[in-house]
């Protein structure tokens, strides 16, 4: 068994970022770093907070609750019981992904003095169950998928942070072992995904392959309420919010981002065919992933 996470933030973070400015546009737009270039560091701990949340409720919420299911047999499908036993594994996984994120959180804010500006739940969470709400008779069907498709993107946090030297070590080295992780799970993931697809029939497969498209877009989007009420916060006028939101969000960049973090997720759809259905490649055209 793993044991507590005991990695400690440093007493001296001068000179440091808690994330990669890189991967935090928000905080290097000119309106940020001109006006208010304060803002700057406050961002990316934000920023840090809002990842270490997401990563929290992601792993207990829905990615164990499908672990769970997968490991006790209540999915609705026949699994060899070495792939039912290794469900156990990667529960313990994002349990312990669930504990160093907020381990992490307490120790951020108790070292920075920075609370944590977080709405009631991330983004992804409202996301999915309006989706579920859309098509009630799909609701655990779509929870399948959105956790296969959450487990089989390829996160640019996951991989960069941990060598960017200018971030805190203590959070290069908590992200590290989540990738680890995760590298592990994409495969099992795909894996699952292609029992999902065998078990399924054709009604059920369609349902499958034009919720992915969906699901992708509600794992990714930003939270542009939450960052609204972030900016104004810091005590920038509406006009400035909403023109620094737009700028660093148009829709062609996240459409762009969305198609480069998925696709792997989309060739695992490809190889089982379900890109060769008009109506499955017709969703995933409306998301520009393919």
């Amino acid at each position: 068994m793993r044991a507590t996470p005991r990695r400690e933030l440093p007493g001296e973070t001068e000179g440091q970022y808690f994330f990669s400015p890189d991967l935090v546009p928000l905080a290097r737009h000119d309106l940020i770093t001109d006006l208010r270039p304060e803002l700057f560091g406050h961002i990316l701990i934000q920023h840090l907070y809002r990842y270490l949340d997401f990563t929290t409720k992601l792993e207990q919420i829905v990615v164990n609750r499908t672990a769970l299911g997968i490991a006790q047999g209540t999915v609705g499908l026949h699994l060899h019981p070495d792939m039912r036993f290794d469900a156990y594994r990667i529960y313990c996984d994002e349990a312990y992904h669930a504990l160093f994120s907020a381990d992490l959180m307490r120790q951020a804010q108790a070292r920075t003095g920075i609370s944590a500006r977080l709405p009631a739940e991330p983004y992804f969470l409202t996301r999915l169950a309006m989706i579920q709400q859309e098509h009630p008779e799909w609701r655990t069907l779509a929870e399948l998928v959105f956790v296969i498709v959450s487990e089989t993107l390829i996160s640019g946090s996951l991989g960069e942070v941990p060598d960017d030297p200018r971030v805190v070590p203590t959070v290069r080295e908590v992200v590290r072992d989540h990738a680890m992780d995760e590298g592990r799970h994409h495969t099992y993931f795909a894996l699952f995904l292609k029992e999902l697809w065998a078990q399924s029939d054709p009604a059920e497969r369609r349902v499958i392959g034009t919720l992915a498209p969906l699901m992708v877009d509600a794992f990714l989007r930003p939270d542009l309420p939450a960052l609204h009420e972030e900016l104004t916060g810091y005590g920038l006028d509406r006009d400035t919010v909403e023109q620094v939101l737009a700028e660093v969000f148009p829709q062609s960049l996240l459409r762009k981002s969305a198609r480069d973090a998925s696709q792997q997720t989309v060739q695992h759809f490809r190889r089982l065919g379900a890109l060769d259905d008009p109506e499955i490649r017709a969703a995933f055209e409306t998301y520009e992933l393919v």
